[in-house]
């Protein structure tokens, strides 16, 4: 694709010519061309597997392209590895992490910077850095007792203290408060003022169209169209990513819910390490055919939530934690999924699927039902068939049922986890983020598919960073922050400034009496 002719003989920070990377069953970037001026904030969007991961890998230096040229102002280069991407000026906020569990926070980002500094002073500029971008995160804190949010943090922490030329951001407000997305959007907007590039990776396409001045649009590994985002809709991107027009999502609100198919009644949990959090008498109940969303910041106690829900963690009180009647505080997660519960961990690479292994296995992980084993045996036969289903079903790209599971997209092993627990047809699910990092058409099918749960009578507990998800699919919202449950508000009283204050913590008292009596109707 030739340059605009208004970039014609123009400086760029960054320039990409003819990229192409190939791998043995996808073309991932077919003669890709992209440009970024110095101080210019460029979206480059597209859906999951349309070759945004891979050509960001290349540009700091993680992939090399099998065709194509990339300069670095103005000047042919061969970025060779990461080291050399830094030692350019090119910094990168990554969507999966790369961190290393065992290593503090000021270790992890220590290893990064290009001198080398005393601990102390590295922790010092974090804590300057965190403050100054609305990002808190303790410099002593082990990475493997952080929630996948607040590690997102720390990524971004990182590349900020690098003080880079470009900067390249991958999701980075989804695990933000409304106020805090606000924050971080001016802190962008003083960096490219003083001349940084960034490169923003983001389905969120509102934020697109509030940030950036230029968007690459790529589909299929090409490009599709280069835009003033600030000049079109969000529809009219979304219909150059995906090629169609955008479903939008049915939902019968006539919906009557009926009986309680989960509570939890003063559920009080001491954080497990000294860097969790401790649950206070937290108190909710659903009904079949009802959705509550759980709003709130990572960190302040959604992951104890999810791991007492799905039995991670086994209670000594059987009754704090009820399924259809029964208590199930003292279940393991196998026991609960016998009577009916299923549940979709955050980290899709970490809990959620074995990177290594084939969709098939994968899939047999929590569908170990009479279908899937019997007397003992494995039926391959029928797990093969059950992934092929996930796979057709919703629309996971990429593979088949022998695919391992890491060499996916994000996305599309999101699709494949959702759609795993949603076809064994739960009578409760319990879900964790479940469109983190998914493009809007994959978004869209996630969440129509809860809501399909949702009207065969089933009781579903979404706990998501996305307030725009929440407001699309919620029955009612309460939020969680330090530990504590804020009442839930039905729909039609949701209002985005309240719940993001509450976010932060600026709510009375907390759900100690159970929330049954304050159920509504749908």
């Amino acid at each position: 694709m030739p340059l605009p002719e208004a970039d014609l003989g123009r400086q760029f920070r960054l320039e990409l010519r003819g990229i192409s990377k190939s791998y043995p069953a996808v073309r991932a970037n077919d003669r890709i061309d992209l440009t970024v001026a110095p101080g210019e904030i460029h979206a480059v969007v597209g859906e999951n597997g349309a070759g945004k991961s891979t050509l960001m890998k290349i540009i700091y230096g993680m992939v090399r392209p099998d065709a194509g040229d990339v300069l670095w102002n103005g000047r042919e280069t061969q970025i060779s590895s990461p080291a050399e991407a830094q030692r350019l000026g090119i910094g990168m906020v990554f969507q999966h992490f790369a961190l290393f569990d065992t290593l503090t926070v000021a270790e992890n980002i220590a290893l990064a910077l290009p001198e080398k500094l005393p601990l102390k002073t590295v922790a010092t500029r974090i804590v300057e850095v965190a403050s100054r971008y609305g990002l808190p995160v303790d410099p002593g804190r082990h990475i493997y007792t952080m929630s996948v949010g607040e590690r997102q943090r720390v990524e971004i922490i990182r590349s900020l203290l690098q003080k880079p030329g470009l900067l390249i951001m991958d999701e980075p407000t989804s695990v933000l408060t409304p106020q805090a997305v606000d924050t971080l959007f001016v802190t962008l907007r003083e960096l490219a003022a003083d001349g940084c590039s960034i490169l923003y990776i983001s389905h969120k396409l509102d934020e697109i169209r509030a940030l950036c001045e230029r968007a690459t649009i790529l589909r299929g590994g090409k490009v599709t169209g280069v835009c003033d985002p600030r000049r079109e809709s969000s529809n009219a991107m979304a219909r150059m990513m995906i090629g169609a027009e955008i479903q939008a999502i049915s939902s019968a609100r006539t919906v009557t819910a009926g009986s309680e198919r989960i509570a939890i009644r003063n559920l009080s949990l001491p954080a497990s390490d000294p860097f969790g959090t401790t649950l206070s008498e937290i108190s909710l109940s659903i009904r079949g055919g009802e959705v509550l969303g759980i709003a709130g910041v990572s960190g302040n106690g959604q992951q104890e939530l999810l791991a007492a829900l799905s039995g991670e963690t086994v209670l000594a009180d059987p009754k704090v934690i009820t399924i259809d009647g029964k208590p199930a505080a003292h279940l393991d997660p196998r026991q609960r999924r016998a009577i009916g519960l299923s549940s979709v961990p955050e980290d899709r690479l970490g809990r959620g699927a074995i990177p290594s292994l084939p969709l098939s296995d994968n899939a047999l992980l929590t569908n170990g039902g009479a279908d899937s084993v019997r007397g003992g045996f494995i039926r391959l036969d029928k797990v093969k068939a059950f992934a092929e289903r996930c796979i057709a079903e919703f629309g996971v790209r990429g593979g088949n049922a022998d695919t391992p599971a890491g060499s996916l997209s994000g996305g599309n092993l999101q699709k494949f986890i959702v759609g795993r627990e949603i076809l064994q047809a739960p009578g409760v699910l319990v879900v964790a983020q479940p469109t983190w990092g998914v493009d809007v058409g994959a978004a869209i099918a996630i969440r129509q598919a809860i809501l399909d749960l949702r009207a065969k009578g089933a009781a579903v507990l979404v706990i998501s960073e996305e307030l725009d998800e929440l407001f699309e699919i919620a029955d009612r919202i309460a939020v969680i922050a330090g530990g504590r449950l804020s009442a839930s508000v039905p729909r039609g009283q949701f209002d985005r400034d309240a719940i993001g204050l509450s976010m932060s913590g600026q709510f009375a008292g907390s759900s100690t009496p159970p929330e049954a009596s304050r159920v509504h109707s749908v």
